[in-house]
């Protein structure tokens, strides 16, 4: 961003930090696999069904949905003796815009996506 004294001003560094992190916990396909499942799904999920749906060991799923939960793209919540995994809906509006803010773009409003598949 341009101020009106022509120098440009950084992102805050707080707020990189958060944005790296999330890039980072994205750095891996497995993960974006399981976020990408999650997020289709839109309802809580077990290990073993994310391992079934997966093909993978539930070591390594487990492994990769302790780092989404780290930064919260996934939640936890606990059923019994399990826990059960989903997407975090914010994720979903806020992480778009975290790669618009990175790359120079112009941020969008939140109800523009709304409008964007409504039109």
């Amino acid at each position: 961003m341009i101020l009106e004294d022509g120098v440009e001003e950084l992102l805050d560094r707080e707020v990189a930090q958060r944005y790296a992190s999330w890039f980072r916990a994205l750095a891996d396909p497995t993960r974006v696999q399981i976020a990408e499942l999650l997020a289709r799904r839109r309802e809580p999920m077990s290990v073993g069904q994310i391992t079934a749906a997966m093909g993978l060991a539930q070591s390594t799923v487990s492994q990769h949905l302790k780092i989404l939960a780290e930064v919260r793209f996934v939640l936890v919540e606990a059923a019994g003796n399990a826990n059960l995994y989903r997407i975090n809906e914010n994720c979903l509006d806020h992480f778009p815009t975290a790669a618009d803010v990175v790359m120079g773009r112009p941020v969008a409003t939140p109800g523009d996506a709304a409008r964007r598949q409504a039109g």
